[in-house]
């Protein structure tokens, strides 16, 4: 925590001498950043570590209470037991658990055990298991226990065990009744910071049972399970303000402070230190374009916007708008609406959690973005949808709210266009939305890249005449978008290849990602004896992992919310408009020839061919 805050009152010191270098220009002051963009990095590098090994430990400390394969029965018999008996029967592994042995090393003769199936008593018990933290067991357990378990039946096992063996834990620190209680403390904990949001406040009665079961029995025995109560309380807090996960949870009033990822506290040390062409993939073809730099303007046209009153509440204080209509778009850079059209879509995928995108077919989720349901009819569509998860489960519809966003900003594209009054302006506002597309999948904002694309593969605007007059390195980018598209269907864990680029802000295709996770649902989920396919569900789970991942790392532009503010009013303005309707409203849509030139073309050559006669 000292690291944290060292890092944080050297940042907000670099912010205030930047903010002094941009109105004084002076030599010194430039000095004073450079060295000082350099310790910061240091910093940042020593907090990230420190933070790796805090997780490292938590691991530990959690595998220290694993228990053998050959204990494992005793977590399913221990509710059912006398408080002084333990039943270590054999596991009947065709009933409870199915294993299958794999050669730890080419050639070798040493075996592994890797788990294939179980009932949902036997996957439960397995969160007991020697080395179920360390191979990332417990938390694919925790995404994925909603197709075979409601999350009242897994507090239900999990305060069982606790409660089976609480007077016996502090007796003997070694026996086996301590390591079920401290692992069932862990298990629970982790399940309070990774799913709060999707579990327990959708879930009437889950939460007040854990508290009243944390204050009555276990707090009386054990004052060191207080914590558990600041991770509920921390937990609604998040919710109450809408901020993303936390990381460190230990402490309540440090977890308040640590709230969203550590990453999210930089607001930039430069934005000059952000490589332009990070995506390492390319086309033969597809070199791009060179952007001229940017170039600081005294005024811009946000900043004469007039302050609708219906708006405000929506967008907040500094919500503008203006009658410049898509004019506007080219008052600004590229790298400017690049860089605001990701910090807005970042602010949507924080708040989504892997959870979401599963089961997302019973939501209506289908291959066609044309597909999702609107507001008024996804209860009823889902209600028709055979539903993945338990019928008892109430399902968090998060990710429309998502899908229906990435549709605006297509729509907001192509309506943008097809409204261009001119041929002019429409070929460059198809050349400005090409240049963004192009800079979003360069920095890996696959999200923001796949909307405009899909924007601008719309009937009405490929039918466009300004197509024909636009540059051609410029057209070149279409196609590479496209490719970027075949890219991202081709695997669904392409984008975490490469230690490097898992490092780097990412910000993947809600769509696609749940086409994928679709793809893995489908087929049986049980065996013929009843068992539930483990490796089916731990392939799913590694998929869907990927999204706390990337929003471990987001992007640190600096926010314009003046720009960010113009720019939601105008994708507000499109939403849900028929862009056929709007594309024949627009004389720039149609190849027009005037009546009187082309009859003039006309006599001009009649007379040359009276002139060959004569």
């Amino acid at each position: 925590m000292m690291e944290k805050r060292n890092y944080r009152k050297t940042l907000k010191f670099y912010q205030k001498l930047l903010q002094k270098e941009k109105r004084n220009k002076g030599s010194d002051v430039k000095t004073m950043l450079s060295k000082l963009k350099g310790q910061l990095e240091e910093m940042k590098s020593r907090v990230q570590f420190l933070s790796l090994v805090k997780k490292y430990l938590q691991v530990m400390y959690a595998e220290r209470w694993g228990l053998e394969p050959c204990t494992l029965p005793v977590i399913v018999n221990i509710a059912a037991a006398p408080c002084d008996t333990l039943d270590f029967s054999p596991l009947d592994e065709s009933s409870s658990l199915i294993f299958y042995n794999v050669n730890k090393h080419p050639g070798g003769r040493q075996k592994a055990r890797i788990l294939q199936a179980g009932t949902p008593l036997g996957l439960m018990a397995y969160l007991y298991s020697s080395d179920a933290f360390l191979e990332g067991y417990v938390q694919q357990f925790l995404y994925t226990f909603r197709y075979f378990c409601t999350p009242h039946d897994f507090l239900h096992f999990l305060l069982d065990r606790i409660n089976s063996t609480l007077t016996r834990a502090h007796q003997d620190p070694t026996s086996t009744f301590t390591k079920i209680y401290r692992r069932s403390l862990c298990v629970l904990q982790a399940w309070v910071e990774d799913c709060y949001a999707v579990d327990f406040p959708r879930n009437s009665g889950l939460l007040g049972k854990l508290e009243d079961f944390i204050s009555s029995k276990i707090l009386p025995l054990d004052g060191s399970a207080k914590h558990l109560l600041g991770l509920l309380e921390v937990g609604m807090d998040r919710r109450a303000e809408g901020n993303p996960r936390g990381t460190d949870l230990e402490n309540p009033r440090e977890a308040e402070e640590d709230a969203r990822p550590f990453n999210a506290l930089c607001k930039r040390l430069s934005e000059d230190g952000i490589s332009r062409k990070s995506f390492p993939w390319r086309l033969p073809r597809g070199n791009g374009l060179v952007l001229p730099p940017h170039k600081e303007r005294p005024y811009t046209i946000a900043a004469a916007l007039p302050k609708p009153c219906f708006l405000e509440d929506f967008y907040g204080p500094c919500a503008k708008t203006s009658e410049k209509g898509p004019y506007f778009l080219t008052e600004y850079s590229t790298h400017q609406l690049f860089s605001q059209l990701t910090l807005l879509q970042q602010e949507l995928f924080q708040k989504c959690h892997p959870v979401h995108f599963l089961n997302s077919r019973a939501l209506g989720v289908m291959d066609k973005s044309t597909a999702i349901p609107k507001a008024s009819s996804s209860e009823s569509l889902s209600a028709k949808t055979c539903s993945l998860f338990l019928p008892n489960y109430v399902q968090d519809k998060y990710l429309l709210q998502l899908l229906r966003n990435a549709d605006d900003v297509s729509t907001w594209v192509a309506a943008e266009i097809v409204t261009s009054h001119t041929s002019k302006l429409q070929v460059n506002l198809l050349s400005k939305f090409l240049l963004i597309a192009k800079s979003c999948y360069e920095q890996r904002n696959f999200a923001t890249a796949m909307q405009i694309l899909s924007g601008l593969e719309h009937l009405a605007v490929r039918q466009s005449p300004a197509w024909r007059i636009l540059p051609a390195k410029i057209a070149e980018v279409m196609e590479e978008l496209k490719a970027v598209e075949v890219f991202l269907k081709s695997d669904s864990l392409c984008l975490m290849e490469g230690r490097r680029f898992r490092a780097q802000p990412t910000l993947p295709s809600a769509h696609l990602l749940a086409m994928h996770i679709q793809q893995l649902e489908t087929g049986g989920f049980t065996m013929t004896n009843g068992a539930h396919r483990w490796s089916k569900l731990r392939n799913i789970a590694k998929v869907v992992s990927q999204v706390h991942a990337f929003q471990e790392n987001p992007y640190t532009f600096s926010p314009d919310p003046k720009l960010q503010s113009y720019l939601k009013q105008r994708i507000a303005r499109f939403s849900g408009a028929d862009i056929s309707t709007l594309a024949a409203d627009s004389r720039a849509n149609f190849h027009q020839v005037s009546s009187e030139k082309h009859s003039r073309k006309i006599q001009d050559k009649l007379r040359r061919m009276k002139a060959t006669f004569q």
